[in-house]
């Protein structure tokens, strides 16, 4: 509640948060747009692959000449973190190799971290979090992203004292979606290929969105930063509007679609057979409460809270996100509160590769969002068990034999090249694996 306060002080002090930006796409696009009106923050460089285009992008943003100035534009990520000037790095790249990486850097260097690739938190987010932690700094989903306020909606919920059911966010869903590929994305846009390409719109990264990917790693992330189940065979994604979140998102022994409560889900703005969710939630995030004794549960009604019809259990949502624009609140939250926006604790969740289509033999898999392969969430457990290839992991390798439509691929099926993005991938799994069976046996 004091943030505004605590960064006029550091304005008025001469001292602003001082931020690097890595990666002036979309995200980091919002972002910037935003600082020349945020008191006491201050980005003092931003790396890209194309600098003078990220110099371009903040004049196109409007940002005055002395603003600009002042500012450094690289083509380094390490430079960027290596940097003594910068107090708060933000990665958004993209890329869940390069977010290690940059992940890394700033922290081996005191740095902040908020990390806008969630691709690099699910694939070994609670290795970067223990890090940032023994090193005394943070390490931060984003704010303005939906796992990061979903998992703000979990804390509330708890510390008011309610059981957390069920939270999650919405989309756009049908079971055919699983095997769109770039080629025929913009329809379900309503875009035009040509419209889409004069947006600078990349067709992989929106199919992501589509085919379910996106929304499989924003709820790892979230099940990870929460302790919160998965599904045990990926996400359900009902159909389902804001008034009938309490009645669809509880445990099946309740009447509702989960498997049991306290889990994560997705809910669809379209009905299996198309047609449009009444009052869907199509770009909010919720969670689903149920209250502790029956005093709270009068105070539902007495309120006027959509509940079930039993009246425990009831929802409370955010209709909307503004992804890079309310990026600054993890910056000054780290800076200001030494606090993440959203951080995970243990490996609740993963997200492996599954084939679109029928797979050969020497077929380069080519990652999110793309021709090959989409995103499931599973429970961290089941795929250290079975030896799943995360999706983070499944672009630029190749297939060693055929894989069938639908089939989860494993790490046997692929050639792997070293990495920093495999060693801490490994190390995850080294030292929160056990954890994960072990949750997953108290659970059974």
């Amino acid at each position: 509640m004091n943030l505004y306060r605590m960064a006029r002080e550091r304005a008025a002090a001469g001292r602003p948060v001082k931020v690097g930006l890595i990666g002036a796409g979309k995200f980091g696009a919002m972002f910037l747009n935003q600082v020349p009106s945020m008191p006491g923050v201050e980005v003092t460089m931003v790396a890209d692959l194309d600098p003078e285009r990220a110099r371009v992008t903040c004049q196109k943003l409007g940002w005055e000449p002395h603003r600009i100035g002042r500012t450094r534009f690289v083509d380094s990520g390490a430079a960027l973190c290596a940097d003594p000037e910068v107090e708060v790095v933000v990665e958004a790249t993209g890329a869940p190799a390069a977010g290690i990486a940059h992940a890394r850097a700033a922290i081996d260097a005191g740095k902040h971290i908020v990390m806008v690739t969630v691709e690099a938190d699910v694939l070994a987010g609670p290795v970067l979090a223990e890090a940032a932690r023994a090193k005394g700094v943070v390490y931060s989903l984003a704010y303005g992203d939906q796992p990061a306020l979903t998992c703000e909606l979990v804390d509330w919920a708890r510390a008011s004292g309610f059981t957390v059911i069920a939270a999650g966010k919405g989309t756009k869903y049908l079971p055919a979606y699983h095997e769109v590929t770039p080629d025929g994305v913009w329809e379900h846009y309503g875009l035009t290929a040509e419209e889409a390409q004069r947006a600078g719109m990349n067709p992989q990264m929106f199919n992501s969105f589509l085919d379910g990917t996106k929304s499989a790693i924003e709820m790892a992330a979230i099940a990870n930063a929460t302790g919160l189940d998965v599904p045990s065979d990926g996400l359900g994604f009902p159909p389902c509007g804001v008034d009938d979140l309490p009645h669809v998102l509880r445990g099946r022994a309740a009447g509702g679609a989960l498997e049991r409560e306290g889990m994560v889900e997705v809910v669809s703005c379209l009905e299996r057979d198309g047609r449009p969710v009444f009052r869907d939630l199509r770009w909010g995030v919720y969670v689903v409460v149920k209250a502790p004794n029956a005093y709270a549960r009068a105070c539902f009604r007495e309120y006027g809270l959509k509940t079930d019809a039993s009246g425990w259990y009831a929802a409370m949502y955010k209709p909307y996100h503004l992804i890079g624009l309310e990026l600054g609140i993890s910056v000054l939250s780290a800076a200001l509160r030494g606090e993440p926006t959203g951080q995970p604790q243990a490996w609740r969740g993963d997200v492996v590769a599954v084939a679109k289509r029928g797979l050969r033999a020497g077929e380069m898999l080519d990652g999110e969002g793309g021709y090959t392969v989409w995103g499931k969430l599973v429970p961290a457990a089941r795929s250290l068990a079975e030896g799943a290839l995360p999706i983070g992991l499944a672009h630029r390798v190749k297939l060693q034999r055929d894989i069938a439509p639908g089939e989860m691929i494993r790490w046997a099926d692929v050639t792997l090249p070293k990495s920093e993005a495999l060693a801490a991938r490994r190390e995850m799994e080294q030292r929160f694996g056990l954890r994960a069976d072990r949750e997953t046996a108290i659970m059974a």
